[in-house]
């Protein structure tokens, strides 16, 4: 088996437990592994450290497998791998009240580079790495002998994948391929899920429960909900008794899925306005005519992909926030979030903290938004801890 020896001194984050060998931490290479082999590390004088996925075009050249030398690496690991990821998933595959949530979470998981998610009868596949992408067969075929689903679907379509060397891939890997709309629940609400066209894998399933947590207190407020994509927040305000509710984002086949999901609930038409627009655009729109609401719901996209671009990400928070807080009647509540992992808890806070200063505003910190179980966080890879929220109530 090819051999990869760290620099001195690196070995400690893999004596840690940490999944990650950057490549800058390497000293040399014995053989000539392809990208995708699985490879054997060692320290500096020889040690085996652990065995991982090798990929020289990638910046996380190594990405580890298994810390105990005496265990193979082979498609029986493998199998047995998927099965406990699913497994820790039990109370989900039970439940009448939901079902669509994540199946398997990459590292978390301890499966670098596969992400699984489960749409009703349909699975959508994310293979990141090289290394995965190996074992797409395999992986295909135990998740077919562990649960009886209709179709599963390539979604591997994410920038990640050129991080690796590999191009997109896209289409039907087994089974009958989804229709173009996909009817699912969670929380006892419909939705219609796009697998095909949707962003990332079709939906976001990792916020289910700060939805039905927001929707809380929505109950007789007029609710704004800002990047709203098929209307997660939304539909689970007007479950909870909002008296209007306006969403926004600029994805017309958002807008289109939303307003499909509004009917399949059988919601009242009249509480529920749509606007297709850019979100800072429109809160500027919404300033300019005095407009105010009880509840603002704050879901953008990764505006910090990594640490270079923290500083930028910071401004565009800060700026969102405080145009939003602008926006609350006294005493209204803020929920809002960052799915960048590059911002921690921490300095999320502090970028509220700004945001309030500028908007001549004090706030509260009543709540903390996390991930839900399905998107569990190791405790040697603090990286998969990427989505944070605050519930805020603006005095």
């Amino acid at each position: 088996m090819p051999q990869v020896s760290l620099k001195k001194g690196k070995e400690k984050a893999v004596r840690q437990l940490h999944p990650w060998i950057f490549s800058g931490a390497i000293e040399n290479i014995k053989g000539k592994p392809e990208n995708g082999e699985i490879v054997d590390v060692t320290d500096h004088s020889g040690a085996f450290l652990a065995r991982g996925f090798f990929n020289d075009q990638s910046r996380v050249a190594v990405r580890i497998l298994e810390w105990n030398e005496d265990v193979v690496v082979d498609e029986t690991w493998w199998r047995a791998r998927i099965k406990k990821a699913v497994s820790a998933r039990q109370s989900l595959l039970d439940s009448t009240h939901t079902n669509t949530y994540r199946l398997i979470f990459s590292e978390a998981d301890f499966l670098p580079g596969l992400i699984v998610d489960r749409y009703g009868d349909y699975l959508s596949l994310q293979l990141l790495t090289s290394g995965i992408e190996k074992l797409k067969d395999v992986i295909v075929d135990e998740l077919v002998t562990l649960l009886q689903v209709k179709g599963i679907f390539d979604r591997s379509d994410a920038s990640a994948r050129a991080h690796d060397g590999m191009e997109a891939s896209f289409g039907i890997l087994y089974g009958a391929e989804p229709p173009e709309f996909v009817e699912v629940i969670e929380n006892d609400v419909k939705y219609l899920i796009n697998i095909a066209a949707g962003q990332k894998s079709g939906f976001f399933c990792d916020q289910r429960d700060n939805r039905r947590i927001v929707a809380q207190h929505a109950k007789g407020k007029r609710v704004l909900d800002c990047f709203s994509y098929s209307g997660g927040f939304t539909l689970n305000a007007l479950k909870y008794g909002a008296s209007s509710v306006v969403s926004v984002d600029s994805s017309a086949l958002a807008i289109e899925t939303m307003n499909q999901n509004i009917v399949l609930n059988g919601f009242d038409a009249s509480q529920y306005q749509a606007i297709q627009s850019d979100v800072n655009k429109y809160l500027r729109v919404l300033k300019e005519g005095n407009e105010k609401f009880d509840v603002i719901v704050l879901d953008p996209p990764k505006y910090a992909p990594s640490r270079s671009s923290l500083d930028k990400a910071s401004r565009a928070y800060k700026d969102l926030n405080r145009m939003a807080m602008g926006l609350l009647n006294s005493g209204g509540i803020l929920a809002t979030f960052s799915c960048s992992g590059a911002v921690d808890i921490s300095h999320f806070k502090q970028i509220l903290a700004w945001a309030a200063l500028d908007a001549g505003k004090e706030i509260q910190y009543i709540y903390q938004f996390c991930q839900p179980e399905d998107h569990p966080v190791r405790s040697s890879f603090p990286e998969g801890e990427y989505l944070k929220g605050l519930l805020c109530r603006v005095v």
